[in-house]
């Protein structure tokens, strides 16, 4: 019995890592499409390089049977605002374009929960999914994810066997590259801020993501689509389990949503313009908080079999990872009690 070829783009990312661990333990031979300098395990075959480029791309599929594309900028914010439909959308069109002329079993496309609507209602029982209309997406990031989404639709009705999976906002150790839920979770850390935007949001631990993965190119059905998701959450709930986790105090002033709105947009055009550096407040982001992002993952669990791991444990994984790798920059009453 021949062993199956993984093709995993992004390998590298938080929760490419995940995946191309349990790839590597299921037995695959995993092979990883990622950027020159990021960090990837001995045991994978590396191709480095962008999935923007015809030739690296072609090089990677060489002998693959499955293609997890993961590769994506995940920021709200950029300098370069082409960098993300650049990355986003045409890096995803030059894969599906190479793929298909490849003897695929499947091609799992990662797209993102931003770019849906859940109800408008804080109901945590929200089970519409739905894209917004591209014009209402807030900034490039959920723009571009949404066109390269678009992009594999149009290659299953070519006949391309692509299952679609949609993460919410995973959690969990390992985000080496600081992805926007652990910036904020550090934020709120660090940051000591004095006040929050309440928004509503789906969390899923990281580990399960990348199960979700697997199971979708196992399980799924070409042409459909999977979120990803676990436990719906409103911030102010996220931060008395930050609190509890860690004995620091989080914020109890809420803003309201007009004054947040301003202070990204300040935020957004000192870093576009003065620093060049990650705002703290990317204006994406405060617009993204204006609705729950509420989801119901039902279909993944019962077609996939999604795992459901505690959200709880996943955060407290996660802390206790920042505090080993240094992010944590306040000494916690945890570490104190240990």
């Amino acid at each position: 019995m021949s062993i199956r070829r993984s093709l995993v783009t992004g390998g590298g990312g938080f929760i490419g890592l995940h995946l191309v661990q349990q790839l590597h333990e299921r037995g695959d031979d995993v092979r990883v499409l990622e950027l020159p300098g990021v960090p990837l395990p001995s045991y994978v075959e590396a191709v480095r390089g962008s999935v923007c480029d015809a030739g690296i791309v072609k090089n990677a599929l060489k002998g693959v049977q499955r293609v997890y594309h993961l590769a994506a900028n995940p920021n709200l914010w950029a300098h370069d605002k082409n960098d993300f439909r650049r990355v986003n959308y045409e890096g995803t069109c030059m894969m599906l374009k190479e793929a298909e002329r490849c003897d695929l079993e499947v091609f799992v496309h990662t797209s993102t929960e931003s770019i849906f609507v859940g109800k408008s209602r804080w109901d945590t029982g929200a089970k519409v999914i739905t894209r917004r209309p591209i014009h209402k997406l807030p900034g490039p990031y959920s723009r571009s994810k949404f066109l390269a989404e678009q992009a594999a639709v149009e290659a299953v009705e070519n006949g391309m066997p692509v299952v679609i999976v949609a993460p919410a906002l995973p959690v969990g150790p390992g985000d080496r590259r600081v992805t926007p839920p652990t910036r904020m979770i550090l934020d709120f850390i660090n940051a000591r801020p004095p006040a929050y935007l309440e928004c509503g949001f789906n969390l899923i631990d990281v580990r399960d993501v990348a199960a979700g993965h697997i199971l979708a190119a196992e399980h799924g059905r070409s042409g459909d689509r999977y979120i990803l998701g676990n436990k719906n959450l409103m911030l102010s709930e996220l931060l008395r389990m930050i609190e509890e986790i860690t004995g620091l105090a989080m914020p109890k002033i809420r803003i309201p949503y007009w004054a947040a709105l301003a202070a990204g947009a300040v935020s957004e055009f000192l870093a576009d313009y003065v620093t060049r550096n990650q705002p703290r407040a990317p204006l994406t982001g405060v617009r993204l908080a204006r609705y729950p992002l509420y989801f119901d993952s039902e279909k993944a669990i019962q077609e996939l079999g999604l795992p459901q791991h505690s959200v709880y444990q996943a955060l407290a994984d996660e802390i206790e990872w920042l505090c080993d790798e240094g992010l944590i920059t306040r000494r916690l009453p945890m570490q104190q009690r240990v």
